[in-house]
Protein backbone atom coordinates (compact mmCIF):
# COMPACT_ATOMS: atom_id res chain seq x y z
CA UNK A 1 0.00 0.00 0.00
CA UNK A 2 1.51 3.30 -1.14
CA UNK A 3 1.25 5.99 1.79
CA UNK A 4 -1.16 9.15 1.27
CA UNK A 5 1.65 11.32 2.31
CA UNK A 6 5.16 11.35 4.48
CA UNK A 7 6.19 13.80 7.02
CA UNK A 8 9.54 14.61 7.30
CA UNK A 9 12.11 14.74 9.99
CA UNK A 10 11.98 18.79 10.19
CA UNK A 11 8.19 18.67 10.15
CA UNK A 12 7.76 16.08 12.89
CA UNK A 13 10.74 18.30 15.04
CA UNK A 14 8.97 21.39 14.89
CA UNK A 15 5.53 20.15 15.47
CA UNK A 16 6.95 18.07 18.16
CA UNK A 17 8.63 21.26 19.50
CA UNK A 18 5.10 23.44 19.24
CA UNK A 19 3.11 20.68 20.62
CA UNK A 20 5.51 20.51 23.70
CA UNK A 21 6.28 24.34 24.56
CA UNK A 22 2.68 25.95 23.48
CA UNK A 23 -0.03 24.20 25.28
CA UNK A 24 -2.66 26.54 23.73
CA UNK A 25 -2.15 25.94 20.28
CA UNK A 26 -2.69 22.86 17.65
CA UNK A 27 -0.54 21.72 14.87
CA UNK A 28 -2.41 20.42 11.51
CA UNK A 29 -0.54 18.61 8.75
CA UNK A 30 -2.50 19.53 5.20
CA UNK A 31 -3.16 15.99 3.12
CA UNK A 32 -1.99 17.81 -0.14
CA UNK A 33 1.63 19.54 -1.01
CA UNK A 34 1.17 23.39 -1.43
CA UNK A 35 4.02 24.22 -0.18
CA UNK A 36 2.86 24.82 3.39
CA UNK A 37 4.27 21.77 5.73
CA UNK A 38 2.33 22.61 9.04
CA UNK A 39 -0.91 24.70 10.04
CA UNK A 40 -0.91 26.11 13.28
CA UNK A 41 -3.85 27.77 15.04
CA UNK A 42 -4.80 28.54 18.69
CA UNK A 43 -7.23 26.48 20.37
CA UNK A 44 -10.19 28.70 18.84
CA UNK A 45 -9.27 28.41 15.51
CA UNK A 46 -10.03 31.77 14.61
CA UNK A 47 -6.31 32.87 13.23
CA UNK A 48 -3.68 30.57 11.69
CA UNK A 49 0.06 30.16 10.83
CA UNK A 50 1.06 28.37 7.42
CA UNK A 51 4.95 27.13 7.68
CA UNK A 52 7.28 25.58 5.37
CA UNK A 53 9.77 23.63 6.87
CA UNK A 54 13.63 22.55 5.99
CA UNK A 55 15.76 20.33 8.26
CA UNK A 56 19.46 19.86 7.25
CA UNK A 57 21.65 17.09 8.76
CA UNK A 58 24.83 18.28 10.06
CA UNK A 59 27.56 19.37 7.92
CA UNK A 60 31.29 20.22 8.18
CA UNK A 61 32.00 23.45 9.02
CA UNK A 62 35.15 23.43 6.50
CA UNK A 63 37.32 25.45 9.18
CA UNK A 64 39.06 22.41 9.96
CA UNK A 65 40.90 23.62 13.29
CA UNK A 66 39.68 21.90 16.35
CA UNK A 67 39.71 24.66 18.79
CA UNK A 68 37.05 26.61 16.69
CA UNK A 69 34.85 24.08 15.83
CA UNK A 70 33.75 23.54 19.35
CA UNK A 71 32.50 27.14 19.33
CA UNK A 72 29.69 26.32 17.01
CA UNK A 73 26.54 24.27 17.90
CA UNK A 74 25.39 23.29 14.40
CA UNK A 75 25.77 23.69 10.51
CA UNK A 76 23.59 23.47 7.86
CA UNK A 77 23.07 23.47 3.89
CA UNK A 78 20.13 23.88 1.94
CA UNK A 79 19.62 24.26 -1.60
CA UNK A 80 16.58 27.10 -2.16
CA UNK A 81 14.96 28.05 -5.05
CA UNK A 82 14.14 31.30 -5.08
CA UNK A 83 11.01 31.27 -7.45
CA UNK A 84 9.76 28.48 -4.86
CA UNK A 85 10.23 31.46 -2.45
CA UNK A 86 8.77 34.06 -4.22
CA UNK A 87 5.13 31.70 -4.71
CA UNK A 88 5.56 30.71 -1.37
CA UNK A 89 1.98 30.34 0.55
CA UNK A 90 3.71 30.31 4.19
CA UNK A 91 3.83 33.14 6.76
CA UNK A 92 6.90 31.48 8.02
CA UNK A 93 10.25 29.12 6.54
CA UNK A 94 11.58 27.43 9.44
CA UNK A 95 15.04 26.09 9.01
CA UNK A 96 15.67 23.35 11.62
CA UNK A 97 19.53 22.46 12.75
CA UNK A 98 20.31 19.80 14.75
CA UNK A 99 23.44 20.12 17.17
CA UNK A 100 26.18 18.47 16.92
CA UNK A 101 27.04 17.50 20.95
CA UNK A 102 23.66 16.85 21.49
CA UNK A 103 20.05 16.19 20.27
CA UNK A 104 19.17 19.63 20.55
CA UNK A 105 17.67 21.35 17.96
CA UNK A 106 18.04 25.32 16.64
CA UNK A 107 15.39 27.21 14.45
CA UNK A 108 15.59 29.91 12.40
CA UNK A 109 11.75 31.11 11.75
CA UNK A 110 11.91 33.79 9.26
CA UNK A 111 9.06 35.23 6.93
CA UNK A 112 9.67 34.22 2.91
CA UNK A 113 9.93 38.07 1.61
CA UNK A 114 12.88 38.73 4.31
CA UNK A 115 14.91 35.17 3.30
CA UNK A 116 14.00 36.49 -0.22
CA UNK A 117 14.89 39.67 0.46
CA UNK A 118 18.74 38.51 1.99
CA UNK A 119 19.50 35.62 -0.91
CA UNK A 120 19.15 38.39 -3.56
CA UNK A 121 21.67 40.75 -1.09
CA UNK A 122 24.10 37.85 -0.85
CA UNK A 123 23.79 36.33 -3.74
CA UNK A 124 23.71 36.86 -7.54
CA UNK A 125 20.10 37.09 -8.83
CA UNK A 126 20.69 35.41 -12.14
CA UNK A 127 20.91 32.40 -9.85
CA UNK A 128 17.22 30.56 -9.68
CA UNK A 129 19.21 28.24 -6.86
CA UNK A 130 20.73 29.21 -3.83
CA UNK A 131 23.47 27.05 -1.80
CA UNK A 132 22.84 28.45 1.09
CA UNK A 133 25.02 27.56 5.08
CA UNK A 134 23.44 28.32 8.01
CA UNK A 135 25.65 28.69 11.16
CA UNK A 136 24.80 28.58 15.20
CA UNK A 137 26.94 28.92 17.10
CA UNK A 138 27.60 28.31 20.80
CA UNK A 139 27.16 32.09 21.84
CA UNK A 140 23.53 31.47 20.14
CA UNK A 141 24.64 33.41 17.31
CA UNK A 142 23.26 32.43 13.65
CA UNK A 143 25.22 33.58 10.46
CA UNK A 144 24.67 32.48 6.61
CA UNK A 145 28.47 31.39 5.47
CA UNK A 146 27.99 30.55 1.98
CA UNK A 147 30.46 32.51 0.12
CA UNK A 148 33.13 33.67 2.94
CA UNK A 149 36.56 33.12 3.17
CA UNK A 150 38.42 30.94 5.95
CA UNK A 151 38.95 34.78 7.96
CA UNK A 152 35.33 35.51 8.09
CA UNK A 153 34.27 31.98 8.69
CA UNK A 154 37.12 31.83 11.83
CA UNK A 155 35.77 35.43 12.98
CA UNK A 156 32.26 33.78 13.23
CA UNK A 157 32.87 31.03 15.58
CA UNK A 158 34.99 33.47 17.63
CA UNK A 159 32.16 35.61 18.25
CA UNK A 160 33.99 38.67 16.26
CA UNK A 161 32.04 38.80 13.15
CA UNK A 162 29.85 41.93 11.55
CA UNK A 163 27.56 41.51 8.85
CA UNK A 164 24.22 42.61 9.13
CA UNK A 165 22.89 40.83 6.26
CA UNK A 166 24.40 37.71 6.84
CA UNK A 167 23.39 38.33 10.84
CA UNK A 168 20.16 36.09 10.97
CA UNK A 169 20.26 36.42 14.55
CA UNK A 170 16.90 37.72 15.57
CA UNK A 171 15.24 35.16 13.31
CA UNK A 172 17.14 32.27 16.02
CA UNK A 173 14.57 30.54 17.78
CA UNK A 174 12.66 33.04 18.25
CA UNK A 175 8.96 31.92 18.32
CA UNK A 176 7.21 34.97 18.60
CA UNK A 177 4.80 34.22 15.95
CA UNK A 178 3.39 31.14 18.00
CA UNK A 179 3.88 32.51 21.10
CA UNK A 180 1.18 35.20 20.11
CA UNK A 181 -1.01 32.44 18.66
CA UNK A 182 -0.79 30.61 21.93
CA UNK A 183 -1.76 33.79 23.96
CA UNK A 184 -5.57 34.13 22.12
Amino acid sequence: MKPLFTLHAGEVVVGEHIEHGYKNVEVWVPTKDTGVDLLITPKNHKKALSLQVKYSKNFPSGLNDAKLEKELRACGWWTLNRQKIVQSKADYWIFVLRGFESSDFDFIIIPPAELLRRLDTLYPKKLNSCHTYIWVTEMKKCWTTRGLGKTDMSLIAEGKYKDDERDFGDYLNNWSPIKELNSL
